[in-house]
């Protein structure tokens, strides 16, 4: 038919193969630099101010409890003779005729406590006990929970029912009576290890209760973490990128920790940082009760309890380490909302 065009051809367009004008070029720039999106989520952090605020108090807190005790001239078990029970910045008689001789006494800026310890260096100490059972508590829970919910939800089937029965179960178990049971009959056998075992001497500076917690918050408190990484991995697992690896031939460990975890770390990230004050918390009820670190070392926990018994004389004793506890909890769950809302892809704009 006349006046119809044939636009099927195979004959080259010299057009096509002529310079970008400058028009054409302004239509493919890119209007915003690529990020990944870990670092997306780190600059959505950025711009919020309660969370870096909370992040800054947090690298404060850490700096006071693991670097300054290393130049702190009091040790947290050092007992000054005839320094009993002092007040903040007082000096004992003893250490006053030292000064009047010309010597050089640092003072103690929080006093004493009733066996003439320095008590600022024993709450450094303290806050750095809870940090680390908290960190390492949490550590652990993501180990466990992250790789136990991934594989429930990646098997699926009659696996992942089992499975989430047998976390149902570990729900139901009281976990105060699981540490006070663990912190009885595990005492003698973890003395004897670490006693037999030279790499195993540390267990009798940080005492065996605390590796009840340890073992506890193994068993019991993963639970959580193991049912919110099943949700995720339920979703991700049917996308197309996971049926490709499949089809290439890769093993259910690559698949579940190359593709389905790797795309989990923002809830990952959130999760574990929400259950550190969480862990904070449990270690310093377990030692207010008796239940936490060995004396002489201290426990913000323990410190609350030994200031109960002169809380009217000393008022102080009491509110350092309390106020402690309460800063550091509060600035980690900040920290973990500022975390949610920066890498939920939910709450992009």
């Amino acid at each position: 038919m006349e006046g119809v065009k044939n636009n099927i051809t195979m004959q080259l367009d010299v057009k096509d193969f002529l310079p970008a004008d400058e028009s054409e070029k302004q239509g493919l720039v890119v209007m915003r630099k690529s990020t990944s999106f870990f670092k997306d989520g780190l600059i959505r952090l950025s711009k919020n101010p309660i969370a870096m605020v909370s992040a800054f108090i947090i690298v404060a807190v850490m700096i006071f409890a693991f670097i300054l005790p290393n130049f702190w001239p009091y040790s947290y078990k050092e007992q000054i003779r005839e320094s009993e029970n002092l007040a903040p910045m007082e000096y004992s008689e003893l250490e006053q005729q030292r000064i009047d001789a010309g010597e050089k006494v640092f003072p103690h800026i929080l006093g004493t406590d009733a066996l003439g310890r320095d008590y600022l260096v024993r709450t450094m100490m303290g806050a750095r006990i809870s940090l680390l059972v908290g960190l390492i508590a949490s550590v652990l829970i993501l180990l466990i929970g992250s790789i136990y919910g991934a594989s429930a939800a990646y098997f699926g089937g009659r696996t992942d029912m089992i499975m989430m029965r047998i976390v149902d179960i570990i729900y139901t178990v009281p976990d105060i009576m699981l540490i006070i049971l663990l912190a009885v009959t595990l005492k003698e056998p973890i003395k004897a290890l670490a006693q037999r075992f030279a790499f195993l001497s540390w267990i009798e500076v940080v005492g065996v209760p605390l590796i009840c917690i340890f073992i506890v918050f193994s068993l019991l408190y993963w639970v959580g973490m193991a049912r919110v990484v099943r949700s995720q991995v339920l979703i991700i697992k049917e996308q197309e990128y996971v049926t490709a690896a499949r089809a290439m031939g890769a093993s259910h460990r690559r698949i579940i920790g190359k593709h389905l975890l790797t795309n989990c770390v923002g809830t990952l990230i959130v999760i574990t940082t929400l259950q550190i004050p969480s862990s904070i918390f449990t270690e310093s009820f377990l030692s207010f009760i008796g239940l936490g670190v060995s004396a002489p070392m201290p426990s913000l926990g323990s410190m609350a309890k030994e200031a109960l018994g002169g809380v009217r004389s000393y008022p102080m004793r009491l509110l350092v380490p309390a106020v402690l506890i309460s800063l550091i909890i509060l600035t980690f769950n900040l920290l973990g909302d500022g975390l949610r809302d920066a890498f939920d892809p939910k709450l992009k704009k």
